[in-house]
C-alpha cells in the first residue's frame, strides 16, 4: 500500500428523506444500508454507477460531509465524517478529500479569472508562503492535468472549452495534494474527444500521485475503462459490486444486464446515451417493499415482491438477488 493512501469505510449507510407534507407526507430511502471501502488496498478508482435516482450522488455528498446520514456511518482515515465540525477540522478534511463536480462552468465564478480562483484555493489551504511559490504549486497542478500557467493566465471561464475548464477544475482539486477525489459525473458535460482524456487523467493521478477516486457515473463505457472496482446502485441499494471486469463482462444481477443493453460491448469511444424513463418507475420502485427491480425484472418471482433479498457473495463478488440464493 502506498504510504499516503487513506481509506474510506462505509458501513450500513442509510439516508432517508421526508417528502411532501400533511397527509401526503412520505419517506424516500435515497441510500439503503450501503457498505463498501475505498483505498484499503492502496490507490484505486471505485465507481458508483446507476441510472438517475439511484442514490449515487447522495452517497457522494455524504462522503463529502455535505449531507448527514440517517443511520450507519462513513469514516475517512478512521474518523467519522459526521463528527467533523468547525472550520479547522473541516478544512483539514477537505484538504485531503476534494470534490469534482459535473458542470465545470458552475465550479468557477464567471466574473473571476481562473488563475485567481486557483490562487485563492491555494491561499485558503496555506499551500505556499508567497506568490512565486504559489505559482509553482499551481503550475505543478496544471501540468498534472495537461495544462500550464501560461495557458490559463488572464482568462475567464467562458474563454475555455468544457474539457479545458474541467481539467482546470481537477487542477484546482490537486492544489491541496489530496489523497482522494470524489468526482460526480465529471465527464458528462464534455464532448467525446475530451471524455476519455479526462478518464485517462484519473488513471494517471492514481498511478503517479497515489490518488484514489470515487467516480460517480451513469456512463458504463468510461466506468469499464477507468475503474478498478464498481458498485451498481438501484434506488439506494447496492445490487452488485466487485471488480469492473467481473461485473461488466459477466453481470449477474438482472438490473446490471439491463444497463449494459445500451452498451453491448465495452467501447471507450461510446457514451451510454440512453436514459431509462424514471417518470414511469421512480415512485413505484422507491415504495416497493421487496426488490426495487421487481417491476422490471424478467426473472421476477413472487418472493421478490414481498421481501428484499439479502447480500450474498458469488465467486467473490457481492450480489443482491434471489436468483443466487440457495433454495
Amino acid at each position: 500500500m502506498k504510504s499516503n493512501t487513506k481509506t474510506f469505510e462505509v458501513r450500513d449507510l442509510t439516508k432517508v428523506y421526508n417528502i411532501g407534507g400533511g397527509l401526503s407526507r412520505s419517506k424516500v430511502v435515497a441510500v439503503n444500508r450501503a457498505s463498501f471501502t475505498l483505498g484499503d488496498r492502496g490507490p484505486e478508482i471505485f465507481t458508483l454507477a446507476g441510472e438517475s435516482g439511484s442514490g449515487k450522488t447522495t452517497l457522494a455528498r455524504i462522503a463529502l460531509g455535505l449531507v448527514e446520514p440517517t443511520s450507519g456511518n462513513i469514516q475517512y482515515d478512521g474518523k467519522e465524517i459526521a463528527y467533523i465540525k468547525g472550520r479547522k477540522q473541516r478544512m483539514a478534511f477537505m484538504r485531503e478529500v476534494q470534490p469534482i463536480f459535473q458542470n465545470p462552468f458552475e465550479t468557477f465564478n464567471p466574473l473571476k479569472k481562473v488563475y485567481t480562483y486557483l490562487y485563492e484555493t491555494g491561499l485558503n489551504y496555506n499551500m505556499a508562503a508567497g506568490k512565486s511559490e504559489m505559482d509553482q504549486v499551481i503550475e505543478d497542478a496544471l501540468v498534472a492535468v495537461g495544462l500550464s500557467l501560461e495557458e490559463i493566465s488572464g482568462k475567464y471561464p467562458h474563454e475555455f472549452s468544457g474539457g479545458q475548464l474541467q481539467r482546470s477544475s481537477i487542477a484546482r482539486a490537486l492544489i491541496t495534494n489530496p489523497s482522494t477525489l470524489i468526482a460526480d459525473e465529471p465527464v458528462s458535460m464534455v464532448d467525446a474527444s475530451m471524455r476519455m482524456s479526462i478518464v485517462n487523467l484519473f488513471r494517471e493521478l492514481k498511478e503517479k500521485r497515489d490518488v484514489s477516486v470515487m467516480y460517480i457515473t451513469h456512463d458504463l463505457a468510461t466506468a469499464y475503462y477507468a475503474s478498478d472496482r464498481i458498485s451498481i446502485m438501484l434506488r439506494g441499494n447496492i445490487v452488485e459490486m466487485g471488480s469492473v471486469e467481473e461485473i461488466l463482462d459477466d453481470p449477474l444481477h438482472p438490473y446490471t444486464r439491463l444497463l449494459l443493453e445500451s452498451v453491448p460491448e465495452p467501447d471507450t469511444d461510446q457514451k451510454w446515451e440512453k436514459e431509462i424513463a424514471l417518470s414511469t418507475f421512480e415512485e413505484v420502485e422507491y415504495a416497493q417493499i421487496g426488490c426495487k427491480f421487481a417491476g422490471r425484472c424478467p426473472h421476477v418471482m413472487e418472493t421478490c415482491r414481498k421481501k428484499a433479498p439479502r447480500d450474498i457473495y458469488v465467486d467473490g463478488r457481492l450480489v443482491n438477488c434471489y436468483l443466487y440464493m440457495k433454495k
